[in-house]
């Protein structure tokens, strides 16, 4: 099944590939390689906009997903009734609001929305981070995901946050 990553903005330039390839290799790691699943890549006009008709927070941020599986359990692999429903659901990464953070952090733009949109892939998959017992089991998976995508590229990605807050 396939990963689409789709840049709909015109204000930062974004590498697609490293995203994708990245998001296969956690597909892999937690057995729904077979399941599709679309990353959009956001203004942060766009994110602002979906995030105050979905959350009603009028302001632009990092991520925004919609699982396909709303009431997925954390650790729990989707159960497809019908072949259409191969589909983990929609990730929209803010990159020009994570390009504006990096900018402020000196951080690296391309690892840290690779960061983000393991961050956003999680909670397809139903990891929460209402509790700090949910967020220490969504930081744990992030980790172990994030440890495999360091294995195959060799790269140094972390966990953005070791706070739950």
């Amino acid at each position: 099944m396939s990963i689409i990553v789709r840049n709909v903005q015109r204000v930062v330039s974004v590498r697609r590939t490293p995203i994708r390839l990245s998001l296969e290799i956690a597909r892999s790691c937690l057995g729904v390689k077979c399941f599709d699943m679309a990353v959009i890549c956001a203004s942060n006009a766009k994110m602002r906009r979906i995030n105050r008709i979905y959350r009603g927070k009028d302001t632009a941020t990092d991520v925004l997903s919609f699982p396909f599986y709303e009431d997925l359990h954390a650790g729990s692999v989707p159960v497809p009734s019908f072949k259409d429903e191969y589909n983990l659901g929609d990730i929209y990464l803010g990159v020009e609001y994570i390009y504006q953070q990096c900018q402020e952090m000196e951080d690296d733009f391309i690892s840290t929305c690779t960061v983000t949109a393991v961050h956003g892939f999680c909670h397809l998959l139903g990891y929460r981070h209402d509790s700090v017992e949910e967020w220490r089991q969504m930081f744990d998976k992030e980790r172990e995901i994030l440890t495999e995508i360091n294995k195959v590229t060799g790269y140094s990605l972390k966990p953005l946050t070791t706070n739950h807050l």
